[in-house]
C-alpha cells in the first residue's frame, strides 16, 4: 500500500494541531551470542553488541523527524531477556549487566533500554531467580534500564512462588530508590501473557522468535482521536463514534508505518511490528481519559467507563490493523495513571479507584500501569493486586500487567513527581483485607480449560 501526498498532509496537520507523534522507535537486539561463565565477560559483550548495533539508531530517527516533520519522542533498545544469557554463570549478582546496558544506552543516546527480564510463567531456573533478586540493585544503580518478569500465561497458568517473590522485589526496589521518588518501581513491570515484540517500556524485551536486529515502532495519538470526537454532535450514535475512531486510527497508524519502513530500510535491519496503542502523556489534550469523557461517560472512572474503553480499544485495533503490514506488540489503549492528565484528575477526585482500573483492564491493552500506592502497603496486598490482574489475563487470553509504585514514606493524598512523559502519580488507596494465607501457598495456579487448544 503506497503512502500518498494527501496522507502526508493530513499527518502534518495532526502533528501541528493534535499532538500526534511517534512514541518510540525501538531496536530489538538478539544477545544470545553474549553468554559466558563470567558476569564481567557477559557485561562486556552486551555493551559491545549494543553500541555496535545501535550506533546509527538515534541519527536515523532524528533524520526522519526532520524529513517528515513527525516527532519521534523516544528512541529505545530492547534485548533478549537477560536471564536467558546467564545460564552458564554461577555468579548470583547480575546487576553489572544492567549497568553495562545503561552505559551502552547512554553511549548511543537512547532514552530507555528494556530486557533486564525473566520469563517464569511455568517455573524459574537458577538464572531466572538470580535475575529477579538482582532487580532492586540493577534499577537503583541505572538510569535508563527497565525490567520485566512474565509470571503467567493462559497455556501455563500462574507461577505463584515467583509472584510472591516479585511482590517483595517491587517493594524493595521502591525502597532502594526512595530518594528518587521510588522511580525504580516505575521501571519495573510484571506480566501475564507478555508479548515478545512490544516496543513500549517498561515491558519491552526481544523475544526468542525474533531476528537478530528488528525495528519495532509504537505510535500514539490520543489527542487526534479526542479532536475528532469533539467535532461529533452529542446526538451521534455509538456506531458513528466507533467509525470515527476507526478511521482516525487508520490515519495515525499509516504515519507509523511510514516511519517504520524508512527506519528499517536506512538502518539495514528487519522491519518488525507496528504497535498502534494510544499512549497518553501529561500534555494538555493528550489523554485517553479525555477520549472516554468525549464519548460521554462524564468523568473517567464513573459508570460506563469500562464499556466506552472496550469500544475505543476495539475501534483502534480495527482501524489500525488495515494500515500496516504487521501489527503487533500490545496495540489498543493504555491507561497509565501518572502519564494521563485526565486519569490524574479522576484519581485525585476519588472517581477513579484501583478497583475500577482493574475492571477497565479487562478490555484495554495492558493493565494496572504507573499507579502509586501507599508506602506501607504490605507485600501480601501487592501480591493480591498482581494475582488478580494476572488471573484476568490468564482466563481471557490477553496480556495484562502490573506496574505499581509503593510510595515509601507517603500515604493517600500525597504524590510522586516523575516529570517528563511519566508525569506525576497521586497515591491511591489500596483496599484493606488481604489475607496472609493466599500469598504464601505458593505452587502454580493451573492453566484454565480454555488453554487446551490443540
Amino acid at each position: 500500500m503506497q503512502i500518498t501526498p494527501h496522507e502526508v498532509a493530513e499527518t502534518l496537520n495532526m502533528v501541528n494541531k493534535q499532538n500526534l507523534d511517534i512514541r518510540t522507535i525501538t531496536l530489538g537486539l538478539n544477545l544470545r551470542g553474549c553468554t559466558d561463565t563470567s558476569v564481567e565477560a557477559i557485561s562486556r559483550k552486551v555493551y559491545d553488541r549494543m553500541t555496535s548495533a545501535a550506533e546509527n539508531l538515534v541519527p536515523v530517527a532524528e533524520q526522519l523527524e526532520r524529513e517528515f516533520g513527525i516527532p519521534i519522542v523516544n528512541k529505545r533498545i530492547s534485548v533478549t531477556p537477560i536471564a536467558e544469557i546467564c545460564a552458564a554463570t554461577s555468579e548470583c549478582d547480575l546487576s553489572p549487566i544492567a549497568r553495562a546496558m545503561d552505559r551502552a544506552g547512554a553511549e548511543v543516546g537512547v532514552n530507555f533500554v528494556g530486557g533486564f527480564s525473566a520469563l517464569v510463567q511455568k517455573g524459574a531456573s537458577r538464572a531466572d531467580n538470580n535475575l529477579m533478586e538482582s532487580i532492586p540493585e540493577a534499577l537503583a544503580t541505572t538510569e535508563a534500564v527497565c525490567s520485566s518478569v512474565n509470571l503467567g500465561s493462559t497455556r501455563a497458568g500462574l507461577n505463584m512462588d515467583a509472584m510472591y517473590k516479585m511482590a517483595g522485589i517491587i517493594k524493595k526496589t521502591a525502597e532502594m530508590t526512595a530518594d528518587k521518588q521510588c522511580i525504580g518501581a516505575g521501571k519495573l513491570v510484571v506480566f501475564c501473557n507478555a508479548v515478545e515484540d512490544n516496543p513500549f517500556m517498561a515491558g519491552a524485551f526481544h523475544g526468542s522468535g525474533e531476528g537478530d536486529e528488528v525495528i519495532n515502532v509504537g505510535v500514539s495519538g490520543p489527542g487526534v482521536v479526542r479532536a475528532v470526537l469533539k467535532d461529533l454532535p452529542d446526538t451521534a450514535d455509538m456506531t458513528t463514534v466507533a467509525e470515527a475512531i476507526k478511521a482516525t486510527a487508520f490515519k495515525i497508524t499509516r504515519a507509523g508505518e511510514l516511519m517504520a519502513r524508512e527506519a528499517a530500510k536506512r538502518l539495514g535491519y528487519q522491519k518488525g511490528i507496528l504497535d498502534l496503542s494510544l499512549a497518553p502523556t501529561p500534555a494538555r489534550g493528550d489523554s485517553v481519559a479525555e477520549i472516554l469523557e468525549a464519548i460521554g461517560v462524564g468523568q473517567c472512572g464513573g459508570p460506563g467507563t469500562t464499556a466506552a474503553l472496550a469500544m475505543l480499544n476495539d475501534a483502534v485495533k480495527k482501524g489500525g490493523v488495515m494500515a500496516s503490514s504487521s501489527v503487533g506488540g500490545l496495540s489498543g489503549a493504555f491507561i497509565p495513571v501518572s502519564e494521563d492528565a485526565g486519569m490524574i484528575r479522576a484519581a485525585e477526585a476519588g472517581v477513579l479507584s484501583l478497583e475500577k482500573l482493574e475492571a477497565m483492564t479487562c478490555v484495554c491493552s495492558v493493565g494496572l500501569d504507573m499507579i502509586a500506592i501507599p508506602g506501607d502497603t504490605s507485600v501480601e496486598s501487592i501480591f493480591g493486586i498482581i494475582a488478580d490482574e494476572c488471573a484476568i489475563g490468564m482466563i481471557n487470553n490477553k496480556t495484562t500487567a502490573v506496574r505499581v509504585i509503593p510510595a515509601i514514606g507517603l500515604g493517600v493524598g500525597d504524590k510522586l513527581e516523575f516529570g517528563g512523559l511519566l508525569g506525576y502519580a497521586p497515591v491511591m488507596p489500596v483496599r484493606e483485607g488481604a489475607g496472609t494465607v493466599f500469598a504464601h501457598r505458593g505452587g502454580r495456579m493451573p492453566a484454565p480449560i480454555n488453554s487446551l487448544k490443540n
